[in-house]
């Protein structure tokens, strides 16, 4: 949740429907202050474009867009982009999703969804959360388990410090809340929690809080932390 005075959650609006992209951007003016529209765009060349002279918080992308991939673009996006990736769909496939949230989004929201569980999606990834309903989120710590060889995760994890560890069973106890929440529980700076983020990542070989909270769930015994 927001804090008073916090500044608005901006918010980058793609899909290659002019009409959806107008609802979508009449929607998310109406939760002013909360969230502001940073952009729109139609395809992906027009969203880098974009969101290369706006800052951004989130970016609500239509996986399906006339003549391209959503999947592709946040492929490219995570090296281009701060922005957290809210990944929208027409259809609930098991497939896109999945592959989506692996490539790097944060959540994912369905078209048929109503106004308010949309804006609470993007409040929620533009707060640092995960955005995932129990079905997507069991399909992608399945997909995550199975590619993955167990002894060499075992020396990944015999290279974290015991702090470390305190760290990784705090990210999964609060389930991808904000770094101050995750950062207060430790009694630690958010500063300090960062730095030990980075090194978590770079020892686990894992790519941003979704992927580590999928690691972490997935070998809970041999992290031995929580």
């Amino acid at each position: 949740m927001l804090l008073p005075n916090h500044p608005p959650i901006r918010t980058f609006l793609v899909d290659d429907h002019e009409t959806v992209l107008w609802g979508l951007e009449q929607l998310v003016k109406s939760a002013a202050p909360k969230l502001a529209v940073a952009g729109t765009a139609t395809n992906c060349a027009d969203m880098f474009a974009g969101i290369a002279r706006a800052e951004v918080d989130v970016i609500l992308l239509d996986l399906e867009l006339e003549g391209e991939s959503g999947l592709d673009c946040i492929k490219q996006l995570s090296s281009r982009s701060a922005a957290r990736v809210l990944a929208l769909c027409g259809t609930n496939d098991p497939e896109t999703c999945r592959r989506a949230v692996m490539l790097g989004a944060r959540g994912i929201v369905f078209k048929k969804q109503s106004p308010d569980l949309i804006l609470r999606a993007i409040e929620k990834v533009g707060a640092g959360e995960i955005w995932l309903d129990r079905s997507n989120l069991a399909r992608v710590l399945t997909d995550f388990t199975s590619g993955k060889n167990t002894d060499p995760e075992s020396e990944k994890i015999a290279k974290l410090t015991a702090k470390e560890r305190q760290i990784v069973a705090a990210v999964v106890k609060e389930k991808g809340a904000r770094s101050k929440v995750v950062a207060e529980k430790l009694h630690i700076s958010e500063h300090t929690l960062r730095n030990h983020m980075t090194t978590i990542y770079k020892k686990l070989e894992v790519d941003g809080r979704m992927e580590l909270y999928l690691y972490a769930t997935k070998s809970r015994e041999n992290l031995g932390a929580y």
